[in-house]
C-alpha cells in the first residue's frame, strides 16, 4: 500500500485531529475518510445516520512528521541491509555484463538503499566507458536517483527491426496537369463565390468547405491522397445513402471492404463580433436586441477526416499543425 497522501487527505486529517471529540463524516467526504482508514490514520464508527471518525496514533505521527511510521521502518530495514545488498552488486563493468547476458538482458534490483545503488551505480559506467559493452549493443539504466534500478542490455538490431515501418510521405503536387476525376468534378462544382468554396451535400464531388484562396491547395491535396490509394490497390469512391429522408452524399477511400469517407474543411478562429451598420440600426431601434459576441473565421488551416455528421467524425481527422506543416508531407491512409 501507498502511504502518501493526497491533498485533500491531509486536509481532512488535520481536521479529525483538531477536532475536540469524534468528527461526523460528510457524506462528499466518505472516500477520503475510507482512505486515511485504510492506511490506519483514523478509525471511523458508525453513529446515528453517519460514520464518525478519531485520529488514530499513526494519524498524529503523520501529521507530525509527514511520513507514515511504517515508511520509516520500512526505510530502517532497507538501511540496515544496505551493506549486505551491496556486497551482492556487480563489482566491474565486465560482471555487470555477463550477468545481464545471463538474465535475458534484464536485471531489476527492487529500490535499493544509497550503498546498493551506487555499487550498481559504478558497475554501469565502467561498462559505458570501459568498452565492456558487446558491439552492436546498448546498456540502459533506469532508476538513477530512486525508486527500482532495472538496467537493459538492448540488441540494437533487434530493437530496430522491432520498429514499426514509418509510414511513407505522400507528395502533394504544385500543378495538377492530370487531375484526378473527382478533384476534376469538383473544380467544375465550386461555383462563382470568391469567398468561400462549399461543396457538401453535391453528389460526385469532394465535400469541401473552406475559403476560396485555399480552393487550388485543397485539390491537389485530395488528388495526392487519392491517386497514392489508388495506385496501393484502394479504391476512390462517390457514394450517396439515404438517412432520415434525405440524401447524404460523400467520397470515401475504400479499404478492405471499409470505407472512409473523407471531407476537406478549413478550421476557423473565434474573434470578437464587429456589428454592422445595419445591427446597430436595428439595435437603436430594439435596445434589447442581442448581438453575437463572437464570429468565427477562416484561419488558413486545413482538416482532413471524416465529414461532419457521420459516425466517423470523431475517429480520425488530421490538420495543419505541429503533424502537418508542409504540403510535400502529406500522410498516406496506412
Amino acid at each position: 500500500m501507498k502511504y502518501t497522501l493526497t491533498e485533500p487527505q491531509v486536509d481532512l486529517l488535520r481536521e479529525i485531529a483538531a477536532a475536540s471529540s469524534a468528527m461526523p463524516i460528510p457524506p462528499a467526504r466518505t472516500q477520503t475518510s475510507w482512505a486515511l482508514e485504510q492506511r490506519d490514520l483514523i478509525k471511523r464508527t458508525w453513529r446515528g445516520s453517519g460514520h464518525v471518525a478519531v485520529v488514530t496514533a499513526d494519524g498524529r505521527y503523520y501529521l507530525k512528521h509527514g511520513k507514515h511510521p511504517r515508511q520509516v521502518q520500512a526505510e530502517k530495514e532497507r538501511l540496515k541491509g544496505d551493506a549486505a545488498q551491496a556486497a551482492l552488486a556487480p563489482t566491474t563493468g565486465t560482471e555487470l555484463i555477463s550477468r545481464l547476458q545471463s538474465a535475458s538482458g534484464k536485471i531489476t534490483v527492487p529500490d535499493p538503499a544509497a550503498q546498493t545503488r551506487g555499487q550498481w551505480r559504478a558497475a554501469y559506467y565502467d561498462a559505458l566507458h570501459n568498452g565492456h559493452v558487446p558491439t552492436g549493443h546498448k546498456l540502459r539504466w533506469n532508476g538513477r536517483e530512486r525508486g527500482d534500478c532495472v538496467f537493459t542490455l538492448i540488441d540494437e538490431e533487434a530493437e530496430k527491426a522491432a520498429q514499426p515501418l514509418p509510414v511513407p510521405a505522400v507528395d502533394v503536387p504544385e500543378i495538377l496537369d492530370r487531375p484526378h476525376r473527382l478533384v476534376r468534378a469538383t473544380r467544375k462544382a465550386l461555383g462563382r463565390s470568391q469567398r468561400v468554396t462549399d461543396t457538401r451535400g453535391k453528389p460526385a464531388v469532394i465535400p469541401l468547405y473552406l475559403s476560396r484562396p485555399l480552393a487550388d491547395r485543397a485539390l491537389r491535396i485530395m488528388h495526392a491522397l487519392f491517386t497514392e490509394a489508388e495506385s496501393r490497390g484502394y479504391t476512390v469512391e462517390a457514394q450517396s445513402d439515404l438517412q432520415r429522408g434525405e440524401a447524404v452524399h460523400t467520397v470515401a477511400i475504400v479499404i478492405q471492404c471499409r470505407a472512409f469517407p473523407l471531407a476537406l474543411t478549413e478550421r476557423t478562429t473565434k474573434v470578437p463580433h464587429e456589428p454592422t451598420p445595419q445591427e446597430r440600426r436595428q439595435q437603436e431601434r430594439n435596445p434589447w436586441t442581442r448581438l453575437p459576441k463572437y464570429d468565427e473565421e477562416f484561419n488558413g488551416r486545413l482538416a482532413l477526416g471524416a465529414p461532419s455528421g457521420s459516425w466517423y467524425q470523431h475517429s480520425y481527422s488530421y490538420s495543419d499543425s505541429a503533424r502537418w506543416t508542409l504540403e510535400s508531407q502529406l500522410r498516406a491512409v496506412p
